[in-house]
């Protein structure tokens, strides 16, 4: 997988039958729909796959609980039909995870397990099991770590979480496996028309500065918080999409809850539910929501948004958690839906799709539980528009790359085998990361990292664990992708430096 290799099939092939924008869960998901059901397709990412909202979650693949309580029924049920089938198609990135509400209130305990007990009905034949009331010493079992003082019990209940930039990579290399073709770092410049209709774009590659013109049957625009900037041009009159909502995570180390449950604090002051989850051998604090008038490639999280998070937890915790404690700390823009105005904690992360007049389908909206639902819709659409020959989705049986069949730790899932063959295998980069040598090589060689940014942040999470050890590791990541890619002396310290500059926002 070459870059030269992608580009020549690019410059080669005359038309593609679904050409999509934009390379997160939303975009990537269409890909790999339209790519199972035979037509050509091509998906083109201006940065790295999941470098904007998509590796920026809370790491759920869930119904979402805070959905049953305003009464979104539909959403929850088809959310959690939605995990199931995610349990199943990628097993070695997608697991069971029980969590704990610790209760310091009877009244609470009631409330709380009526909802938690209807929220495993949903699931119906698919549940992870019913939820269980627990007494105070089960409760200080599960979470030890936990508060002790008030406590009157606990509820648990099943869901599951999982490693987003990890699966955005699985579905990239799906797409190849069912023949299509993804590039990152190639922004779209431009949509083209023919006749009044979309009729395909032009990209220039971030790297050489090369133009690309490229044709197309349909296009679709999946660039998230980003896609007005594709759509408005080609609908000028259309309104704005709703201004993102941000949210933030800390990630501190596991001894201020070292058990294995995560913890779900069931309403924060901002109206949101709080979370606390085993991740990556550290805990992972999220989120509440800021509405933010602007869209970074990378915002950074608020001081107060920081502080709110750890002062919330640190009502629930044994020891409350300091600035000091946090080995990292990040913010991902939601894409929402609804008016304007108030807390963007009501909004919709449901979906909508529009098509322009001149044909440009576009989505905006939606999360990760539910993308192969959403990309499954939005092809529909997309082949409605462009007059392709109808066929049937078949993404809900499909296994993505890297199945093995059968729930795995290991996110490479089968291609264990062929990381295991390359130079440096099982040497670690650093101490505080499992990322070998040969998964550098790996990731170079066979899932399109181009920078030291690609590597640290999205086919190794350690800038999301652990900012500074992920900044000292920067310069042996940048010596081996130098190797592989062979970047000169110069290119090796800009990619380093580059790091480094986006590292500190983690900080």
């Amino acid at each position: 997988m070459r870059r030269e290799q992608l580009l020549d099939r690019l410059r080669s092939t005359p038309r593609w039958d679904v050409l999509v924008i934009g390379g997160g869960a939303t975009g990537l998901g269409c890909a790999v729909d339209a790519a199972a059901r035979g037509y050509s397709t091509l998906l083109l990412e201006a940065h790295d796959f999941a470098q904007g909202t998509s590796s920026r979650s809370t790491k759920l693949i869930h119904g979402g609980v805070r959905y049953l309580a305003q009464g979104r029924i539909g959403l929850v049920r088809e959310a959690l039909a939605e995990r199931a089938t995610l349990l199943d198609n990628a097993p070695h990135l997608v697991h069971p995870q029980r969590f704990v509400v610790p209760v310091y209130r009877q009244w609470d305990r009631l409330l709380l397990a009526a909802g938690l007990t209807a929220y495993g009905w949903l699931a119906g034949a698919r549940s992870l099991g019913p939820s269980r009331l627990l007494s105070v010493d089960d409760t200080l079992a599960a979470l030890p770590g936990v508060q002790a003082a008030g406590l009157v019990g606990g509820i648990a209940y099943m869901d599951a979480r999982f490693d987003d930039a990890r699966l955005a990579i699985a579905l990239m290399r799906t797409v190849f496996d069912l023949g299509g073709l993804t590039i990152n770092h190639l922004p779209v410049t431009g949509l083209r028309h023919t006749r009044g209709r979309v009729s395909g774009i032009g990209a220039r590659d971030a790297e050489t500065g090369e133009a690309f013109e490229i044709a197309a049957q349909v296009v679709i625009n999946a660039a998230g918080v980003w896609g007005d900037e594709v759509r408005q041009p080609d609908a000028p009159a259309a309104p704005a999409q709703p201004a993102p909502s941000q949210g933030p995570h800390v990630v501190l180390d596991r001894r201020f809850l070292p058990g294995g449950d995560a913890l779900l604090i069931p309403r924060t002051p901002d109206g949101r539910v709080l979370f606390v989850i085993p991740w990556q051998g550290r805990l992972l604090l999220g989120t509440t929501d800021t509405p933010r008038a602007d869209r970074p490639l990378e915002p950074r999280p608020l001081a107060t948004e920081i502080d709110f998070i750890l002062d919330t937890a640190g009502r629930y915790l044994a020891h409350r958690p300091t600035r000091a404690d946090v080995r990292s700390a990040f913010a991902g823009l939601r894409p929402l839906l609804g008016a304007g105005g108030g807390s963007t904690a009501a909004l919709s992360r449901e979906h909508s799709i529009e098509v322009s007049a001149a044909g440009l389908v576009s989505v905006a909206g939606g999360k990760w539980t539910t993308y192969r639902r959403m990309a499954e819709g939005i092809v529909d659409r997309a082949v409605a528009v462009a007059g392709l020959p109808v066929r049937a989705s078949t993404t809900a049986k499909l296994a993505l790359h890297g199945s093995p069949g059968a729930p795995s730790d290991d996110v490479f899932g089968t291609d264990r085998a062929i990381i295991d063959r390359l130079p440096g295998a099982g040497q670690r980069i650093h101490p505080a990361f499992t990322l070998s040598e040969a998964e550098v090589r790996h990731a170079a060689r066979s899932e399109q990292a181009r920078a030291v940014d690609d590597l640290l942040a999205r086919r190794h999470r350690a800038l999301f664990i652990d900012a500074p050890a992920a900044i000292e590791a920067a310069p042996a990541v940048a010596a081996i992708l130098a190797d592989e890619l062979g970047w000169s002396a110069a290119r090796t310290a800009e990619s380093t430096e580059a790091f480094r500059r986006v590292a500190e926002g983690f900080l």
